[in-house]
């Protein structure tokens, strides 16, 4: 036996076994580096190193793999990286789902955001397959099923990149107008203003912190000197151990959310750097409101202290003298560990609402809001079910209706974060107690996209303002764009002639609408009128003037959603002259009606129903062709089918008074016949000695002038007396 030769083996064995617990305990250190980073929010650190980790596991241990991926997937889905779905992909090829179905919601929220809209319904249904009663994955599903259609119908908003706010390469986000007016504006960015070397980028996104700058308008309105906010960002040198809230806390930073402000990474507000950074360069600043009288700032703050993430707390700041003053910690929860962030205060300024993943919301973070009770802020209550879901609810706005506007990942959307318009509803009772009930709006296309969506602020009157959104970004960087909801404007116009095309100038229009308008209007010597109409309201309209009969019509503008101009044209009917009816045409050589005689017919019923007071005679004519008796019988029957047809419509027989006049009384050319046939001259009776002085062709058209339907007024007393 070679004992030499088996203690080498034994040696082997114990160095190879030493090895791989050395290299499992090593594996198990950066796991747990890892793990620190992804839970204290660093998520653009911990995704670099589970992905170094991913590749290091055995292709064997899939359980491991599988955890590492979603990780990383979750890392790189907060910070908005597209690599998200290669990640959820590889932790669903090695099963993960049978650790935790969530991989596959992730996965087509992912591909939501990415507007791969039939790939996230697949997603979608294999997460319901395991959970089928989540409100998230059936929101998502029925969204991705209707974008088509929503995005087919929008909204009346116009939107357009704020240029002037805007710098490539970096966010800017979340606007806020500085009191009521619209002529200041605070707005959080991660554009750098130190030297490249001086420049801090964030672990959670791993791109420079964020801060509050504000802009004004000049005298031609324009907004110019965009600038870091005073007195919030270049406060005293204190070191990171300095004491949260304390005046020597110096903020220079912001909010940051996704890459710098989308996915809205409340939780972690800003760039933890280590125990001994100075807080002028650690900190960040952002995501702010004001009081309505513009003194007073609340804004989110978030930085690490010794080395320890504290998450993102509330600040205010009153203004005096042209700066912010010292920032005082705003004490909602009890439990300082809690995060809150993103306040929202209304008009009346008792009502704070934020967000915050505190303990007893519905997942993800929620709206919560507290009452200014005294000088403290009660203790916060959640929005509740119609507000809240298990995704992310996040920056609410007070409008200046006193609505709330907020975004979120949860309701049905295009993806992303969404905005959302919340009014106020009947009370319901929840949990034995009466609450504020609300109904949700989606604020559609083009407001919403595939990407993140939020921040919004509004000018006093409420219909433009600024929001901001990652739309079209590969890299995730938000933009702010200014919004407008264009002014319905309805117009009527049109022209009142008689029936030879002249116009009427003394003519009048009356207009009466179900919301109390009256309005009496006259014609233009052309003839014409133009006026303005309201939106939402059913009008009836009135043309009447001197020797003519009135004419009346109806519009509405209700439910329209872009502006219209309306043209109406009156023709009115003489009290004094024979009126010839349009397209009245009968079966050659008898008195039945064709059907293209309709139209004619009943615009004559509707001017009889106009003018209850009326009778009419309605006369037949022929042309000079055939026997002189037999066109007389044909055009009496043909004035009786026309009565009837009147009659049959609901017109009073004794109103009506048909009559056959044969070939006895041919067409007198006025002027505007003349314009149409000049070798028609002016007061020429078109009788049988004209016609047959003239060429054949012009002798037909004088015959086709002649087979005619008229009307004239008989009477305008009819039931007066």
């Amino acid at each position: 036996m070679n004992l030499t030769l088996d203690f080498k083996h034994i040696v082997i064995v114990i160095l190879c076994a030493t090895m791989a617990l050395l290299s499992s305990c090593a594996m198990s250190s950066r796991i747990q580096k890892a793990d620190k980073k992804y839970a204290i929010g660093e998520y653009y650190e911990a995704a670099q190193d589970y992905r170094k980790i991913y590749s290091k596991i055995p292709s064997k241990n899939k359980q491991l793999k599988g955890e590492i991926a979603f990780k990383q997937g979750e890392c790189y889905r907060h910070i908005n990286s597209p690599k998200a779905v290669q990640a959820y992909a590889n932790a669903i090829r090695n099963k993960y789902f049978l650790q935790d179905s969530i991989v596959y919601l992730r996965q087509a929220q992912v591909l939501h955001y990415q507007g791969k809209y039939t790939d996230a319904i697949k997603g979608y249904d294999l997460y319901l397959q395991w959970q089928p009663d989540s409100y998230e994955a059936q929101a998502g599903r029925f969204a991705c099923q209707q974008i088509g259609e929503w995005k087919n119908n929008p909204t009346r908003y116009k939107i357009s990149p704020a240029k002037e706010f805007n710098i490539k390469k970096y966010s800017s986000f979340s606007p806020c107008f500085v009191g009521e007016t619209a002529d200041a504006l605070l707005f959080t960015s991660n554009r750098t203003v130190q030297k490249k070397k001086d420049k801090k980028n964030s672990p959670v996104t791993g791109v420079p912190i964020c801060q509050l700058y504000s802009t004004r308008k000049d005298a031609d309105g324009k907004w110019t000197d965009i600038e870091i906010a005073e007195g919030l960002n270049d406060g005293g040198e204190g070191e990171g151990n300095a004491e949260a809230g304390s005046s020597s806390v110096s903020l220079d930073g912001d909010d940051s959310s996704s890459n710098g402000g989308g996915s809205g990474n409340m939780g972690n507000t800003g760039g933890e750097g280590g125990a001994g950074q100075k807080a002028a360069t650690s900190a960040e600043v952002g995501v702010c409101c004001t009081s309505a009288d513009g003194r007073t700032l609340y804004f989110t703050w978030s930085k690490p202290i010794n080395g320890q993430d504290l998450g993102a707390k509330i600040f205010s700041s009153a203004r005096a003298s042209g700066t912010w003053g010292a920032p005082q910690e705003v004490i909602l929860f009890r439990d300082s560990t809690i995060s809150v962030g993103h306040p929202a205060l209304n008009h009346e300024g008792d009502t704070l609402y934020f967000a915050s993943d505190a303990p007893g919301g519905l997942g993800g973070k929620d709206i919560w809001f507290s009452v200014l009770d005294g000088n403290k802020w009660s203790f916060p209550e959640n929005m509740g079910p119609q507000i809240n879901t298990s995704g992310d609810e996040m920056f609410p706005t007070v409008a200046p209706d006193g609505s709330l506007y907020f975004a979120s990942s949860g309701h049905p959307g295009y993806g992303g974060l969404d905005i959302y318009h919340a009014i106020k509803d009947t009370m319901i009772l929840r949990d034995s107690t009466w609450v504020q009930g609300y109904q949700l709006w989606n604020m559609g296309f083009p407001i919403n996209s595939a990407g993140d969506d939020f921040g919004i602020t509004f000018e006093p009157e409420g219909t433009a303002g600024f929001f901001s959104s990652d739309r079209g970004s590969r890299k995730a960087i938000d933009q702010i764009y200014r919004f407008i909801l264009p002014e319905l404007v309805f117009l009527l116009e049109g022209t009142i002639t008689d029936p030879n095309g002249e116009p009427v100038s003394d003519a009048i229009i009356r207009l009466v609408g179900d919301n109390g308008t009256n309005v009496k209007l006259q014609t233009r010597r052309d003839g014409t009128y133009r006026i303005k109409l309201d939106p939402n309201v059913n009008y009836a309209m009135l043309a009447s003037a001197r020797g003519y009969l009135n004419n009346k019509e109806v519009l509405h503008t209700q439910g329209l959603k872009d502006s219209k101009t309306f043209t109406q044209n009156f023709t009115l009917t003489s009290l004094s002259k024979p009126v010839k009816m349009e397209n009245v045409f009968y079966e050659f050589g008898k008195w039945t009606l064709t059907p293209t005689s309709a139209a004619s017919l009943d615009a004559l019923v509707k001017l009889l129903k106009d003018n209850p007071n009326i009778t009419i005679e309605l006369s037949a004519h022929t042309d000079l062709v055939g026997n002189a008796e037999a066109n007389r019988i044909l055009s009496e029957k043909r004035a009786q089918s026309c009565v009837d047809y009147l009659i049959k419509a609901g017109i009073q027989a004794d109103r009506l008074t048909p009559v056959g006049y044969g070939k006895t009384k041919p067409v007198v050319a006025d002027k505007a016949l003349n314009n149409q046939y000049d070798f028609i001259p002016v007061d020429q009776e078109l009788n049988e000695e004209f016609i047959l002085s003239l060429p054949k062709n012009q002798q037909e058209i004088c015959n086709q002038i002649n087979r005619r339907t008229e009307f004239k007024v008989l009477r305008t007393t009819y039931g007066l007396y």
